[in-house]
Parts: structure tokens; sequence; C-alpha cells
């Protein structure tokens, strides 16, 4: 695999055959190496067969939801760190939160352009090379276990999504509460981790994706 992430490998569990057609198109042009399933109970043969670097996945299909397919997955040591982004056409919020607070890794909602799934994609692929490269290391476990002793449930999807470049507003609509909430989050969290500025903060972010 290339430090540039362009052979990472990709699966597409789409029910919708032109979503899913589309999503494949646009990531071979973009030269990841892509593989489909049209519903999870094909997606978790596929992952068996060949653990991906991420997966995207769709909430609502059928044989097997986008939640139980992430369930299972997250419950097995082998597929723990892969990278999970469901997506989903539902605009309800509380099922999009419901998605997040199992700890997928993001979500686009459809109808997405190519730039927005290239930029979720990218991004996840860069945290996940990221932390494969400190994970080895001494301090970088200390930090782990440092970090999970001082945060909250809330602070810790608050870091989280501070480390996925979100704004203060996108944070409140994701999580469901009061911008002034989430500044106050971050408040505490510049101060609990002794952060002076934001690229520290993007570190502890970074240690916090850690699983």
């Amino acid at each position: 695999m290339s430090e540039s992430g362009r052979t990472q490998s990709i699966l597409v569990i789409e029910d919708d055959p032109s979503y899913r057609g589309n999503i494949e198109m646009i990531l071979k042009m973009e030269g990841f190496r892509v593989r489909t399933a049209a519903d999870g109970r094909s997606g978790l043969a596929a992952v068996q067969e060949e653990v991906p670097d991420l997966i995207l996945c769709d909430i609502m299909m059928p044989e097997m939801d986008g939640h139980t397919m992430f369930d299972i997955l997250k419950s097995d040591v082998l597929f723990a760190d892969v990278a999970f982004i469901f997506v989903t056409a539902l605009a309800d919020r509380s099922e999009l939160r419901r998605a997040m607070a199992a700890g997928a890794d993001d979500y686009l909602t459809k109808p997405f352009t190519a730039e927005e799934l290239l930029a979720a994609v990218t991004g996840r692929l860069n945290r996940l090379r990221i932390l494969r490269q400190s994970a080895g290391s001494t301090s970088f476990h200390k930090d782990l276990a440092w970090l999970r002793e001082q945060l909250t449930p809330r602070e810790h999807e608050v870091l989280l999504r501070v480390g996925r470049g979100d704004t203060s507003r996108q944070i409140a609509d994701r999580l469901g509460i009061s911008v002034k909430t989430v500044e106050i989050h971050r408040s505490n969290l510049m101060h609990k981790l002794n952060a002076s500025n934001a690229a520290t903060l993007a570190r502890w972010a970074f240690i916090a994706e850690q699983r």
C-alpha cells in the first residue's frame, strides 16, 4: 500500500445500483481499489474474504441493514480498525446520531457530490494512515490511555468532530446540541488537554479516534 493511499481498498455496500455504480466509478477514477456489494450479507462476506481499509455502507438495506453490519464488524478485533462511513438518504437526525454514537467514523447524506464523497474518503484514509503509523509507539498508547481517563463521552464526541474539521455549527447539528454548548465543550477540551492551538487539539483528536 502506497503512502499516498491511492492503492487503498474500499468496499461499497449499497443496494441502490445507480448509487453503487456512481460511487464505484468516482472512486476508481481516483485510483482506489473498489469492491461492491448489494446488501449487508454479501458485504459481510466480502469483508471476511478481504479486509478493506474503508467501508462505505448504506443504512437501509435488505437482508441486513447498515447498523447490524457495523455492529458485527466492530465486535470482531480483526475488523476493529476498518474505517466506516455510513451512507444514508435519511433526513431523520436521530438516525444519523445513532450511527455516530455507535462509533462510525463519518456519514454522507444522499444526495452528495463527487467532491463531498472524495473529501470524506480521503480524510478518513489519511487519518487511518496516521493512526497506524503512530499506534506502535509506547508514547501513543500512554497518551491514549490518559485521554480516555480525562474525557466525558460527550467531550469525546466533540473532539472527534473537531478533528474531522467540523465547525461549531456542524458539530451542534450532528450531535443535536446548541452551538453555545459546543463552544463550552471546546473550551473545556483546550483546558483539559493543555491545547494552546487548533493543531494540538487536532493531534489529540487523531489519538481519540484509535479504538
